[in-house]
């Protein structure tokens, strides 16, 4: 079989996964607190398979890009297990449930392959080229990096991100050295011009620790950082973009997502560590994704709740159904702009 096929089957398979337990942590809630769920889909348009269960419809449909539990959410019929009924806490809850779900799945997946390969890589310098700028602004071998520009340095993941993000390659950085910690202002960075896409980009030319043969305690904490980090970088993206580092060419769909996968498995083969590390980043971000405070997200829904809670009045749901049809409309609409970008770089090479 070709990487390409391969590939779009792994892609298929996370994001499957993913939707399923995504609606499994809504439906699970909301069966917990008593709410009628009229229908638990896997896929959108079209159904191809119906199966009516106790209460609920369980169905599969055509195109494999979401999913849905339909609440029962309507004003008219007055039975108590409709989704409006219940007092604000049990509804916010069923909606954070998906994306927290998709948040622990990811933690998970981290725990086993830290847990595999016993394995941590620490902001712990262990090497420096001689010629390297960031020695002469005073970085050192057996300094650990605290901090870059005011960040919190978790992982090697968040150091990676951080230097990559600092303007001119210069950064402001607190280090432990010898038990003290020392702010280093202004490390210059080696700085080199990526031929694929003519940008200029940092050049590490030094080396952190790798750690191996890890206990079961450091196994738990260095996944938890980890998980905490991919949750972070959704956040500070959000903020990348809003302050216009990166626009929307520099975003990723399926397809685009498809072709990452593509390029490691052409370049080192269907590493298990890598797709690993791709998967968790997935369904980390979908979670926290669908946490951000936006009209038809599970975010925006909270919103809702909470000022619900605030007033003590619910909205109308004809009004609050047609804001959150606005905003999955935008959201398709990002989509669709996203994926002819992702295939333009394809077909532009």
């Amino acid at each position: 079989m070709s990487i390409t096929f391969l590939s779009i089957l792994f892609a298929v398979l996370v994001f499957g996964v993913i939707i399923i337990v995504h609606e499994l942590g809504h439906f699970l809630t909301a069966r917990k607190f008593g709410i009628r769920v009229d229908e638990f889909a896997i896929g959108m348009g079209p159904a191809i398979f119906k199966r009516q269960g106790e209460q609920t419809l369980f169905t599969l449909r055509l195109l494999p890009i979401g999913g849905f539990c339909a609440l029962g959410e309507d004003e008219e019929r007055e039975s108590e297990d409709s989704f409006r009924k219940k007092p604000v806490p049990p509804r916010i809850a069923v909606m954070a449930a998906g994306a927290v779900l998709n948040i622990l799945l990811g933690f998970v997946i981290v725990l086993f392959a830290t847990a595999h390969s016993r394995e941590a890589v620490i902001a712990k310098i262990i090497w420096i080229a001689e010629d390297a700028l960031c020695r002469e602004y005073g970085l050192q071998v057996d300094d650990t990096i605290l901090k870059i520009n005011n960040r919190r340095i978790f992982t090697i993941g968040d150091l990676s991100y951080q230097l990559s993000n600092a303007e001119n390659g210069v950064a402001d950085m607190v280090v432990e050295r010898g038990g003290e910690k020392i702010a280093l202002n202004g490390v210059r960075f080696d700085m080199e011009t990526d031929p694929e896409t003519g940008r200029q980009v940092l050049r590490y030319n030094f080396r952190v620790t790798r750690l191996e043969n890890i206990n079961a305690a450091q196994v738990f904490i260095y996944s938890f950082k980890e998980t905490a980090y991919y949750a972070r970088i959704v956040i500070m993206s959000l903020g990348d973009i809003i302050q216009g580092k990166y626009g929307i060419n520099d975003l990723q769909g399926p397809v685009g997502i498809v072709t990452i996968i593509s390029d490691v498995a052409e370049s080192q083969g269907f590493n298990s560590k890598i797709l690993i590390d791709i998967a968790a980043l997935i369904t980390i971000n979908i979670g926290m994704f669908n946490l951000l405070p936006i009209p038809a997200l599970d975010g925006g829904r909270i919103v809702f709740l909470l000022i619900e809670g605030i007033r003590g009045k619910q909205l109308k749901a004809e009004t609050e159904g047609t804001i959150h049809f606005i905003g999955f409309a935008l959201l398709i609409l990002l989509m669709i702009v996203v994926t002819f970008n992702d295939i333009g770089k394809i077909v532009g090479g």
